[in-house]
């Protein structure tokens, strides 16, 4: 979960849009897509231990090379109109009133190297240590599951995986909690003076220190695999266990790679010629859809959405959401233990749980905050006149005298309660303080909103948000880990019908929704080269229906498949007992003499 806590500080760091921040989260799915098949069906045929100690092992590699272009990137720079001297006290503004401005712009992009790309290329080194995460992730799953399932009392398995499942999400919660501590940190951390940073964590152009979670969480998986491999392959005999993979019988089952593969091909091609499973198949892979974008995206709409820093958001998700999913996980194996549930309660548990959940979804849209007031983005220079055109009013008779370059992000707070993209874009004229205390004044743009000139200054940052923005971000929150603790109660059942079944199902979601994002940006920043960098402001509202919606969307569809594959386990189920009934009934001597066979 550390990767999914720092979606949106790996955007800004390397200035990438939101689509390809997607390309790197659904590469994990690529890598477990690469061997995911071959792993789970030869898997179970080898030493299944050493198989998933080598699957953790890759895993931690892949994690410490996600922490790898920290090391060989330059030291983050932000775009900012404050440029200061090793003097804390003599601060200067490079950004306003005249061409200097001009030409500090054109200095930056000439300083690149001819043919570098527009975005650092090194994001790549992420997506390939991920996907190496992906491919190391692949047997632990479903080899783990079928271990667990061959070794436990037949009636304990699905209580041992929610126990499994409700352990695993301590790793969660460690790893929100330990990417809120990083993000609260600045990014080169121990290599510049923390008080020489004019940003805080609230801040759009706030980077944390992403990559030390890779670092410790890295070096935590390299630590985990060792056990593994100690393990045997078969677990001592027990009476009410199956046989099949004690020591004593392995050299009976031990089969050649040969004589594993003859039988591949036939079982894929009578799953895929299965209609109910191909039914469940689609219903999950559009539920799984839902569940990636969720969870690569719900960080960045909070912080979006409730004006929250990063930091807050994923300390908050690991102690309050996290904790429900454990809990439904837990009660979800219980209750399949105590109420011993075959196919079709599993699937009408599901059923219900999900449809359930999705109610929980719909109070959602109801909690919402309004954009921010920045003048020519969302609102116009001048109180009295509408904004037509946001590209065109960026610039205005009060500030065009400036030189104020178009992609420069570095916002002020007005008196009047508006926000300007930069000192320059108010049409400040002067500065007073230091650092984050620093206050402009004699700006021309506050000015012609109103005001006097004695109240025309700014502080550095954005106007904050209206008070109940807060209040909702902490219902929001509730309503939440609710929904995800309801949800979770299906999780069981949901394994125990079918084991890893969708391959590619996470790949797409989080691509194509990261290009959704992207389209409402309403202010993007600039790269070092001069190209598209990371957005600086979305338009929320547009954002909160395109998420909500996106995801109800894609989970009604889900579970209307699902509720007509449930139908169909019914009805195969009634079918069975009926086939049952008219054996016993067309050979009822045959059927009296095996129960006397059985007293006896």
């Amino acid at each position: 979960m550390i990767h999914f806590s720092t979606i949106t500080q790996i955007e800004r760091r390397f200035e990438i849009p939101s689509s390809t921040v997607g390309i790197i989260d659904g590469s994990f799915e690529m890598g477990n897509l690469l061997v995911i098949t071959v792993v789970s069906y030869f898997g179970a045929k080898f030493h299944r231990p050493k198989i998933i100690g080598a699957g953790v092992l890759l895993m931690g590699i892949g994690t410490l090379i996600m922490a790898l272009p920290h090391f060989i990137m330059s030291r983050y720079m932000y775009d900012t109109a404050a440029a200061h001297t090793n003097d804390p006290a003599n601060f200067t503004m490079s950004s306003t009133f005249s061409s200097d401005t001009q030409n500090t712009v054109q200095q930056l992009v000439s300083g690149c190297l001819k043919g570098e790309v527009e975005s650092s290329p090194t994001w790549v080194i992420v997506l390939f240590g991920n996907i190496l995460r992906g491919i190391g992730e692949a047997g632990i799953g479903p080899l783990g599951m079928s271990f667990i399932d061959d070794y436990a009392r037949p009636g304990n398995s699905a209580f041992y995986i929610g126990c499994l499942h409700t352990f695993g999400v301590i790793g969660p919660i460690f790893g929100y909690s330990l990417g809120s501590l990083c993000a609260s940190l600045y990014v080169d951390i121990g290599l510049v003076d923390q008080e020489s940073v004019t940003i805080t964590p609230q801040d759009s152009r706030w980077v944390g220190a992403w990559w030390l979670g890779y670092v410790v969480s890295g070096l935590l998986t390299l630590l985990a695999a060792l056990p593994l491999w100690f393990l045997p392959r078969a677990l001592p005999e027990n009476p009410q266990t199956s046989k099949a993979y004690h020591p004593s019988n392995e050299h009976k089952h031990t089969l050649s790679i040969t004589e594993i593969a003859k039988d591949f091909w036939p079982s894929i091609k009578h799953l895929l010629t299965n209609r109910i499973y191909l039914l469940y198949l689609v219903s999950s892979v559009l539920a799984f859809n839902a569940f990636a974008i969720t969870i690569t995206y719900t960080p960045k709409y909070l912080e979006q959405q409730f004006g929250q820093s990063a930091s807050k958001t994923n300390f908050l998700i690991g102690v309050i959401s996290i904790p429900a999913v454990a809990l439904g996980m837990f009660v979800s194996g219980w209750i399949m233990k105590r109420f011993k549930l075959g196919l079709l309660g599993s699937a009408r548990l599901v059923f219900f749980t999900s449809v359930t959940s999705l109610v929980c979804i719909i109070p959602y849209f109801a909690l919402s905050c309004e954009n921010i007031d920045v003048a020519g983005v969302t609102v116009p220079y001048q109180r009295s006149i509408e904004l037509q055109d946001i590209s065109c009013d960026l610039l205005n008779s009060c500030n065009a005298d400036c030189g104020c370059p178009d992609f420069l992000w570095d916002p002020v707070c007005g008196q009047n309660g508006v926000t300007y993209i930069s000192p320059c874009h108010a049409g400040c004229n002067s500065s007073w303080g230091t650092r984050q205390n620093m206050t402009f004044h004699g700006c021309t743009c506050i000015q012609s909103w109103g005001l006097t000139s004695g109240n025309s200054s700014a502080v550095l940052g954005q106007c904050p948000r209206e008070s109940s923005c807060t209040k909702m971000f902490y219902i929001y929150l509730a309503l939440q880990s609710l929904a995800f603790f309801v949800y979770c109660l299906g999780t069981v059942p949901f394994f125990l019908i079918s084991l890893r079944y969708c391959l590619i199902c996470g790949i797409p979601a989080p691509i194509c929704f990261g290009a959704l994002i992207d389209v409402t940006c309403l202010k993007w920043g600039q790269n070092k080269c001069g190209g598209r960098g990371a957005c600086r402001m979305y338009d929320i509202e547009t954002f909160r229906y395109l998420f909500l919606g996106l995801v109800s969307s894609l989970q009604a569809f889900s579970y209307t498949l699902l509720w007509i594959f449930t139908t169909q386990i019914k009805r195969k189920v009634q079918n069975d007992e009926q086939m049952s009934k008219d054996i016993e009934l067309q050979y009822p001597v045959l059927c009296d003499t095996e129960q006397e066979n059985n007293v006896k």
